[in-house]
């Protein structure tokens, strides 16, 4: 599945069609076990959500169990979430107040016919990460880039569906950094997933990677939902 756009024309992104590239995206989560899930919240509403685990000071996640003291105390957000959990092995080496958890959530907003990246952070005391040690998170390089554009501020507001602070990445410039995308993909007839060519450029700045294999995965069912 693709969006067919004429050349020049700016992207906008309908609720429909997030949803589809959406279940195709947690399609390949699921297969890879890369843990996504979609979240539905009233009956043409949801998001995807992401939670995982990370050593302070370290770029690499930690897979481990179901967690439930380590939650964030400002709000009870994560009483329905799944969490990716660590083996004993590498428990044993971290101590659990250099572990943060973070929670990453997809959403699609409609005034600007986008994906939208909501997210948020908490050390294992429950203490949420305030803006300022979310800035020092981020890669220089993306530092750079976010105080020069095309990307937008990192800023603090109220989730779109749950009504609850989150940190995100303002999509004001999503448009402008999509089009060129899909409007390549269309002229060489070639299936995009929007959702894992926009991820992959936005999630990278607040520390969320994707593997190799969300680019490659261009499964029949693609060609199925257009």
């Amino acid at each position: 599945m693709s969006l067919k756009v004429n050349q020049n024309e700016s992207i906008g992104l309908g609720e429909q069609q997030f949803q589809q590239f959406c279940k195709l995206f947690i399609q390949h989560s699921d297969k890879i076990s890369n843990g996504w899930e979609w979240r539905q919240k009233e009956l043409n509403e949801g998001y995807m959500v992401k939670v995982l685990l990370r050593c302070k000071d370290s770029k690499d996640d930690l897979r481990t169990r179901d967690d439930q003291d380590l939650q964030c105390r400002e709000v009870d957000p994560f009483s329905e979430e799944k969490v990716n959990v660590v083996n004993d092995t590498e428990e044993a080496q971290v101590t659990t107040s250099e572990l943060i958890r973070y929670e990453y959530h997809v959403v699609y907003s409609s005034s600007y016919q986008a994906p939208v990246l909501y997210f948020r952070a908490c050390y294992s005391d429950g203490r949420t990460l305030a803006l300022k040690e979310i800035w020092e998170s981020v890669d220089d390089y993306y530092q750079e880039t976010l105080s020069q554009g095309p990307w937008s501020t990192i800023t603090q507001q109220e989730h779109h569906i749950l009504g609850q602070p989150f940190f995100v990445l303002h999509p004001c410039r999503t448009s402008e950094l999509m089009t060129p995308i899909m409007t390549g993909a269309t002229k060489e007839q070639r299936n995009v997933n929007y959702i894992t060519s926009w991820l992959s450029m936005m999630g990278p700045v607040v520390g969320l990677d994707l593997p190799l294999s969300y680019a490659t995965a261009l499964s029949q069912c693609y060609t199925d939902l257009d």
